[in-house]
């Protein structure tokens, strides 16, 4: 089986299981392609949790599930020294934490205090861990992917501006359909009641790198170039674009989400199917990779106008080269 083939038929798997939310599966892919973190944000019970198991269990690879609470210590997520005797002799080994797999799904990670969410940040950047002075690397294959409610903000800590910039896409998860919502139930009823699943071998982690080296050969033309830094320049400068983005937009994108725009796009086109970026490849992720680098001013949340429309003017406003 071709490499692309098998990482659309992991998308596939993961649609039977994930009813209405394929946005959802393709930003999770497109994020595993790209070697990025992803922020999966929306209210409960839309099936954040269960996309990222569906997405572990068809790789040959490893899910940790870490429960953010306020009472959550650094040292529970990544691990500490701990005294053993062996031989007469007080060793002290290393005991990994559950950030020491392939996908490390960091539930309701707002709930959790800045020690422990900063604890993440070494990981995430530079895939490795510093305990008692040691540093310790994560697996070939790590991915981050953090789950957040919207609501209930009460005894919650929101995520810095520098953490969330770490996140390579910040992704909605929203309603299905009234059609949807009745898949939804049948398919539940039917794994309660034991409906027989027809056992698929899982993709394997290899296919993940060899897909991640063909992405790297894909072309992104200086026009293209050139659009993904206008539509950056954009969100720091919006007077140059227009008077009303000028009073909606107060911080524009880091550097960080011309990488991403950059990476997704080319991802986008893999899975597609070409060798080239196209402007409809940079307009498909550009949602999640900058909603959460963008803050709003007074007058946007005054006149109820949200990231999603800014980014929307945005696109109207910025030509392709």
């Amino acid at each position: 089986m071709m490499i692309r083939d098998s990482i659309q038929e992991l998308q596939n798997r993961m649609g039977k299981s994930i009813i209405g939310q394929r946005k959802v599966i393709d930003s999770l892919v497109l994020g595993l392609l790209a070697n990025g973190n992803l922020l999966l944000e929306g209210l409960p019970g839309l099936a954040k949790t269960r996309a990222v198991k569906s997405m572990a269990n068809n790789l040959a690879a490893g899910l940790s599930r870490i429960q953010f609470t306020p009472d959550l210590l650094p040292s529970d997520i990544t691990g500490t020294e701990m005294y053993h005797s062996s031989g007469g002799k007080d060793l002290l080994e290393f005991q990994p934490g559950p950030i020491f797999s392939n996908i490390i799904l960091a539930d309701e990670i707002n709930r959790a205090p800045a020690k422990v969410q900063a604890a993440l940040l070494e990981a995430m950047e530079e895939k490795q861990v510093t305990v008692a002075g040691k540093t310790h690397k994560m697996e070939p294959l790590f991915m981050v992917l953090a789950t957040q409610n919207p609501i209930e903000q009460e005894g919650t800590y929101p995520l810095p501006e520098a953490q969330m910039d770490r996140f390579l896409m910040h992704v909605r998860v929203d309603y299905s359909s009234d059609e949807e919502e009745l898949e939804i139930i049948r398919l539940v009823r039917g794994e309660l009641t034991g409906a027989k699943q027809t056992a698929t071998e899982a993709v394997s982690q290899d296919v993940v790198f060899a897909a991640r080296k063909e992405i790297t050969t894909i072309h992104s033309s200086e026009n293209i170039e050139h659009y993904i830094v206008s539509l950056i320049s954009a969100t720091r400068y919006p007077e140059k674009y227009d008077e009303n983005l000028a009073r909606w937009i107060e911080v524009g994108a880091s550097p960080r989400g011309s990488l991403a725009l950059d990476k997704c796009s080319r991802a986008h086109a893999w899975l597609a199917g070409r060798d080239h970026v196209t402007p409809d490849d940079v307009r498909s992720v550009l949602h999640e990779c900058l909603r959460h680098r963008l803050i709003l001013s007074y007058e946007a949340n005054a006149e109820e106008m949200s990231v999603n429309q800014v980014l929307d003017e945005i696109i109207k406003l910025v030509a392709v080269a």
